[in-house]
């Protein structure tokens, strides 16, 4: 989830919830190829209106959507974050948190506050640093196996198999550790490949992706900050997706500008890398749409100078006008502070007319009033781009008084076809089908 950057008076604003702009998101306004943006808007106190994190009740599952039935897969998790289906069907999640700052940060009352909030929100536990494989071996949609399958690692995030490679990407560093077909357990240490950008770690998920043929890894790295106001020094190689060869640790920046990227998935029909990305925070409840975005090689996407194409924030100084010319506008906005995080593509759902385009998690807002995302959308694909209306898929996150029952962060296509969801809060992963 992203944090702002929080002010001393932010304080306040957890008393009262919500005392800036409180202008309902309407109609465009911050979705679509071509989202209407509105102009910034500043306040002395930050918007905090946080969703109570409360669980789900005995019995209660989310709400899917018309032809469609939700269960829970597997339950009783720590934290489960980001998800990969194996080839033999076995799924891996990561259970995982943010890690202890390899940089003092020192207190503050920014820091003070984000704890605070995480706390409310129900992030604010220990990472489990491990990963879970979960068997459904008599296909009846719930896992009866659930074993430790590594641990001791340091926050894991995104897996990607290549071979017999097994590839985790840390909060510090990319490793990989030799898998075979079946095993329940890796207990040898992995290997690191490469290193990868830490220290205070604001944004400190790491997500990879394999290239088809095996060759290349493409690896997120969100930024140390909201716009860069811990100094742009401490955004080196950050805000960023790398491109990094598994044989020797190689890597380049590959795209650039992505103020915190997570979902990676590749585009059936063009081949083309798309990631999903969580844009900046406190220019008003509808600035800056978060987004899904096709990704160029050698692209600039704008973070922290400019959002969505070339609009300037006039917050970053100084400024680099020959950068923010160059910078790319994004496919498709998904509205502002959805905390949009994992994507998968539909071509192996077998989900009711889901198989071109693009499912959404949203994680949701924690700084916006009213509260957005707290669901699971689809976005209708059409010869490889976005076309039409996102639509519901798995909703209910939120009970009626605005709290938390769950919180959805990534999803994934089972062997079966059905959309596998992991939720943090309800520390489950639910699997929505098509109703029989």
């Amino acid at each position: 989830m992203p944090f702002a950057r929080l002010l001393p008076f932010t304080l306040l604003a957890v008393a009262c919830t919500s005392c800036a702009d409180t202008t309902p998101q309407s109609g465009a306004v911050g979705f679509g190829p071509n989202p209407t943006l509105p102009a910034p808007e500043s306040s002395l106190v930050p918007t905090v209106n946080v969703a109570k994190a409360i669980g789900w009740a005995k019995g209660a599952t989310p709400t899917a959507a018309a032809g469609t039935q939700v269960n829970a897969f597997a339950e009783g998790l720590d934290h489960p974050r980001w998800l990969y289906v194996l080839p033999n069907g076995d799924v891996l999640v990561a259970e995982s948190n943010t890690p202890p700052p390899e940089q003092d940060p020192g207190f503050s009352i920014k820091n003070f506050v984000a704890g605070k909030i995480m706390e409310k929100a129900g992030a604010g536990v220990p990472s489990a640093n491990r990963i879970t494989l979960l068997r459904d071996a008599d296909h009846d949609g719930v896992a009866e196996v659930k074993t430790a399958f590594m641990e001791n690692l340091h926050s894991p995030f995104g897996m990607t198999l290549v071979g017999n490679d097994l590839y985790i990407a840390n909060a510090n560093a990319l490793v990989r550790v030799p898998y075979v077909t079946g095993q329940t357990q890796i207990s040898e240490p992995p290997t690191q490949v490469t290193a990868l950008p830490a220290g205070l770690n604001h944004h400190w998920t790491k997500n990879v992706i394999a290239s088809a043929d095996g060759k290349k890894l493409y690896v997120t790295v969100g930024s140390n900050s909201n716009v860069g106001e811990n100094g742009l020094e401490m955004e080196e190689g950050r805000a960023a997706i790398w491109e990094v060869n598994p044989t020797n640790g190689d890597k380049r920046l590959f795209a650039t500008g992505l103020r915190n990227p997570n979902g990676l998935a590749w585009e059936p029909s063009t081949g083309k890398l798309w990631t999903a990305v969580n844009e900046r925070d406190e220019l008003g409840n509808d600035l800056v749409p978060d987004y899904i975005t096709s990704v160029q090689d050698g692209g600039f996407y704008g973070w922290p100078y400019s959002y969505y194409g070339q609009h300037v924030d006039e917050r970053v100084k100084p400024q680099k006008p020959e950068l923010v010319a160059k910078a790319l506008v994004p496919d498709y906005a998904l509205g502002a502070h959805t905390a949009s995080l994992g994507i998968v593509f539909g071509e192996k759902s077998a989900l009711p007319e889901r198989k071109e385009g693009l499912f959404v998690a949203q994680h949701g807002s924690w700084n916006r009033d009213p509260r957005a995302g707290y669901k699971v959308i689809f976005v209708p694909f059409s010869a490889g781009m976005p076309k039409g209306e996102p639509v519901d898929v798995l909703t209910g996150f939120l009970d009626a008084e605005g709290q938390a029952q769950g919180r959805p962060v990534d999803v994934a296509n089972d062997s079966q076809g059905a959309l596998l969801v992991t939720d943090d809060v309800g520390n489950k992963v639910w699997r929505v089908s098509a109703s029989k």
